[in-house]
């Protein structure tokens, strides 16, 4: 076996914890913290939490919440002319990973020279950026522990994704207690998108047994918690265990990469104005039945950390087992089952040559277990209407 790496931040784990924000810029040296959130998250009572703990610290703040649910670089570009015109040294992301994507966005740009877009791809953050301290507010997209930033170059329309060793923030604080002000729709798209970094970070070719550890645990916390927190804003120890799902899928797949299903997602992202989450819902069981084939072991495996009985079948099985439980786990919570269920008023049909050869190029297929060619997505897209 070669070397491995594994990056992660600190982290700062538990109900109340964001009343540590204060002393974490202090820690990080900050005097003045630019925090980017969305009109949602500012009118909640923990947001003022958040705030009176950094006045406490005696430090100075600036809000941006200008951003939208699959974020712009032109979002980003504004968010760093006022981080710069108000001199601010740190820069805290609060909410989901909408937000923590521009924060670490406006990061970027506020020490490195050029466009958002020049930093497309990998390693290509030549500057060191300010402190970073994110505040995940669902238990979904795990960019707080990543070191990803995936933002929409609003002219190609596309998903960008950037990754970068300097975008694992320093330090992030999740407190699981501020989830239960989230509604059962986006609990369900940000939990399945739990599970889908759990997965594909599990069965990606560049697994290590240390992201494997986090990903089985991960996909085993949200086979047992993921419905019950869908069912009640109230029940915290579905929240705890959901948050702890994300923080740990999104190690895992910030170290493992992930697959087909997240190039596929961002295709769609970049092009429509469509909840991740639930994209990733409708697409993860057509693209785990096409790379079963590749690691049926890993499938089985899989099949028995979502609870199911394999004893007596084959790997390929088993495999489809845990295919099952994914669809019957969508349909339970009331996420979308095909992409022709979300709403959309355009022709998705007449997209799908453009986005199979967008979700081609982008860095998550890679690490997919499988070998996938442009028929290949464009079939798992038309199967997936």
């Amino acid at each position: 076996m070669g070397i491995n790496k594994f990056v992660m931040p600190e982290v700062i784990f538990g109900n109340g914890s964001i009343s540590q924000i204060g002393e974490s810029c202090l820690r990080l040296g900050a005097k003045k913290v630019f925090i980017v959130s969305d009109p949602n998250v500012i009118q909640t009572n923990w947001y003022n939490e958040i705030t009176k703990s950094i006045e406490q610290a005696g430090l100075h703040y600036v809000n941006y919440n200008e951003l939208t649910i699959n974020p712009k670089d032109f979002e980003v570009e504004k968010g760093t002319q006022s981080y710069l015109e108000n001199e601010c040294d740190a820069v805290i992301g609060v909410g989901g990973g909408s937000t923590i994507d521009v924060a670490k966005g406006i990061a970027i740009l506020s020490t490195n020279e050029g466009t958002i877009q020049s930093f497309e791809g990998i390693d290509k953050i030549t500057t060191p950026l300010p402190p970073q301290i994110m505040i995940p507010t669902t238990a979904g997209s795990g960019s707080e522990v990543s070191q990803f930033t995936i933002l929409v170059d609003s002219t190609r329309k596309i998903k960008m994704t950037i990754v970068s060793k300097s975008l694992v923030p320093d330090i992030a604080i999740i407190d699981p207690s501020v989830l239960s002000t989230k509604d059962a729709q986006l609990t369900a798209s940000t939990g399945l998108d739990v599970l889908t970094h759990a997965i594909e970070a599990f069965v990606s070719v560049a697994s290590t047994p240390l992201t494997d550890v986090h990903a089985q645990n991960a996909i085993s916390l949200v086979a047992d918690y993921l419905r019950p927190s869908v069912a009640s804003k109230l029940n915290i120890e579905a929240k705890t265990k959901m948050a702890m799902a994300s923080l740990q899928a999104g190690l895992a797949f910030s170290n493992a990469i992930l697959g087909a299903v997240h190039a596929m997602s961002h295709a769609v992202g970049g092009r429509f104005d469509m909840l991740h989450g639930e994209v990733n819902a409708v697409l993860l069981p057509y693209v785990m039945e096409y790379n079963l084939l590749a690691c049926p072991d890993k499938f089985a495996h899989i099949a028995q950390l979502l609870g199911e009985d394999i004893q007596g079948l084959t790997s390929i099985e088993a495999g489809r087992t845990a295919v099952a439980f994914v669809r019957d786990l969508s349909i339970d919570i009331g996420a979308p089952q095909r992409l022709s269920d979300m709403g959309l008023k355009e022709d998705l049909e007449a997209y799908i040559p453009e986005l199979s050869q967008v979700a081609l190029n982008d860095a998550c297929m890679i690490t997919n277990p499988r070998d996938i060619f442009l028929k290949d997505v464009d079939s798992l897209f038309r199967q997936a209407l």
